[in-house]
């Protein structure tokens, strides 16, 4: 006999999430577990309960849900480079707590504890974890966490999945169709200053100590005053700014826009994250790849729409994020946004992390392998051949950034990342990722920037 409450892990497949209400109404989320991609669920019905125990195979892992008071979060390994050496959960599992759900080999059905425990352990592999604590620790987990980990903080509640529909696609395939080399654009891409990338990085990073900024994380202070710094950057080029907050304690989503000058509902999106992550025990979190090169080449491009007065055909947005670090919270909550006042969003491009370049390797541009629309990743790539061919364009593991909020609300949606391969920065999720280091390469950064926003220019459709 199952429990009354499951939390089901299955390898994600749309199926599970189209026609039946068990799944639908019950979806708390896809996330990674090495090269696989998971759903959670979360089964109440018996009805639900029965289709599942009478078809149980290796591939589903079952736990109870968590008590009152408690979040749930899903915690993964990110993809490294194996140069980097590796991190296991051991060292966070002894900060919680030396007391943990019980679990027999091959067990799949964890039995509840006698009294409670500071964590909850349901679900547990080499590159994946789901786990119950406390609500207000769950919070700023990612400080307690191995550098190469990540957290991921599951809804209270189910959540719709909106797979990205045809006509969504064909949208996209249309600007991919007409794609062509515009000297124009060249032009204007190759208008990004590096030099004021340079100056904006070491200001979000406090390397020239002018802002203070200490730390980015999304409970600091510097975050603060990072959002009301890229709003008031942006606010200067011309676009609409506002302050987005999503959830009590984090610092907001900074949302921007230019509007269009021809009457259409039509809207492109690119975004980067604001927030870091530092050293466990450190305050110290400058976060200058990851994501402090993604902010300032979206700024970059800000900053080139205000300087050579481009007016756009489609509306155009720029966002940048806080939250991601704790797992994609800013943007989920905006995309979610978004689908409810029914958004046209045309295109949405992620810059997370774009800077670092190993020792003796090329410029590269990293896709998303997995979880993306593979029709605005292929944009992306074509127009890196035209206007950033430089760089050399590849699939990467490293999933997934803020595209995954957009892209599993239905939107088009990619990522654009420094490698072709998994995460190479020796200084990912550290106290020491700066600009000024070895192997922080700002031309790869420009490079990658230019192709962000000749999307855009290509997308949207532009005049001067």
């Amino acid at each position: 006999m199952l429990p009354l409450s499951l939390l089901l892990v299955t390898p994600f497949s749309p199926s599970i999430l189209s026609g039946n209400s068990c799944f639908t109404d019950s979806f708390l989320g896809n996330y990674g577990d090495g090269d696989a991609t998971m759903s959670v669920l979360s089964v109440t019905s018996q009805d639900c309960m029965d289709l599942w125990s009478s078809d149980l195979d290796a591939g589903h892992y079952y736990a109870p849900t968590h008590e009152p008071g408690r979040q749930l979060i899903w915690l993964e390994k990110a993809s490294v480079d194996e140069r980097l050496g590796s991190s296991d959960l051991e060292a966070f599992f002894g900060s919680l707590s030396t007391s943990e759900y019980g679990q027999e080999e091959g067990q799949e059905v964890m039995q509840e504890p006698e009294s409670a425990s500071a964590y909850g352990l349901h679900y547990y592999t080499e590159n994946a974890a789901l786990v119950s604590i406390d609500a207000e620790k769950a919070q700023v987990i990612d400080t307690l966490l191995p550098p190469f980990w990540k957290s991921r903080l599951l809804p209270a509640s189910p959540v719709a999945y909106i797979p990205v529909p045809e006509n969504a696609a064909a949208a996209v395939r249309s600007v991919l169709e007409n794609l062509k080399f515009d000297p124009v654009v060249a032009s204007l891409v190759g208008n990004i200053s590096v030099s004021q990338i340079q100056k904006d990085i070491r200001f979000l990073t406090g390397e020239d100590e002018s802002s203070g900024i200490i730390s980015r994380h999304s409970f600091s202070s510097g975050a603060l005053t990072a959002a009301n710094w890229l709003k008031e950057q942006v606010e200067g080029t011309g676009a609409t700014c506002r302050l987005s907050p999503f959830i009590t304690g984090f610092a907001p989503n900074v949302i921007c826009r230019y509007e269009s000058i021809k009457e259409t509902t039509g809207t492109v999106l690119i975004s980067g994250h604001y927030d870091s992550r530092g050293s466990f025990g450190s305050t110290r979190a400058p976060g200058g790849d990851d994501d402090g090169s993604g902010t300032v080449g979206v700024l970059s491009i800000a900053r080139t729409i205000g300087r050579k007065g481009i007016k756009f055909h489609s509306n155009v947005e720029i966002a940048f994020f806080a939250g991601e670090e704790q797992g994609l919270l800013g943007s989920r909550a905006y995309a979610r946004e978004l689908r409810a006042a029914d958004a046209n969003l045309t295109l949405m491009i992620q810059a997370d992390m774009t800077a670092y370049r190993a020792p003796g390797e090329p410029l590269q541009l990293g896709l998303p392998d997995r979880i993306g629309t593979p029709e605005a990743s292929q944009l992306v790539a074509n127009i890196s051949a035209i206007y950033s061919p430089e760089l050399h364009v590849g699939i990467t593991p490293a999933c997934c950034s803020d595209h995954q909020s957009f892209h599993e609300q239905g939107f088009a949606a990619t990522q654009v990342f420094e490698r072709a391969g998994p995460i190479a920065d020796p200084m990912y999720h550290n106290s020491g990722d700066l600009s000024d280091r070895e192997g922080y390469d700002f031309d790869q950064l420009f490079a990658i920037a230019k192709v962000q926003f000749a999307s855009v220019l290509h997308t949207a459709g532009f005049e001067l």
